[in-house]
């Protein structure tokens, strides 16, 4: 029964239940942004260092409606991550997602919580938010 009440809570966020098991960062449109930390394993230092960059940052993360999606190893929600972003298995990546689906910035090192804010505040849906 859970799954038939996620169907149809995506359904009504104009998303089929094969567009969330294609993509999914499908279930965050419209709804929250995403930062995407991919790397070969957690462990990664890098990840450490984004991890400990956004610890401090949680209420400026909670008011601009931004989650952390994670894709380490070679899980499938890991595959499925980065073939819809397009990013390598090898490597340490950070992307943000905006609210529409797409990424607004990639970098190949953590990105400082002030710079996604910054990136953030930028975008034309936020200051809409922001304004209301």
């Amino acid at each position: 029964m859970a799954r038939g009440w996620w169907t149809i809570g995506a359904m009504l966020l104009g998303v089929t239940a094969a567009q969330a098991a294609e993509n999914p960062l499908a279930r965050e449109r419209w709804t929250s942004r995403v930062l995407v930390i991919s790397a070969p394993e957690p462990g990664d230092p890098r990840v450490t260092a984004q991890r400990a960059a956004l610890e401090t940052a949680r209420a400026g993360m909670t008011e601009r409606d931004l989650v952390i999606r994670e894709a380490f190893g070679d899980t499938s929600e890991a595959r499925r991550l980065r073939a819809v972003l397009g990013l390598p298995a090898d490597g340490f990546r950070v992307v943000l997602v905006g609210k529409d689906g797409e990424a607004k910035r990639t970098a190949t090192a953590p990105i400082p919580a002030d710079a996604l804010f910054e990136t953030i505040d930028a975008m034309p849906m936020r200051r809409e938010e922001r304004r209301r």
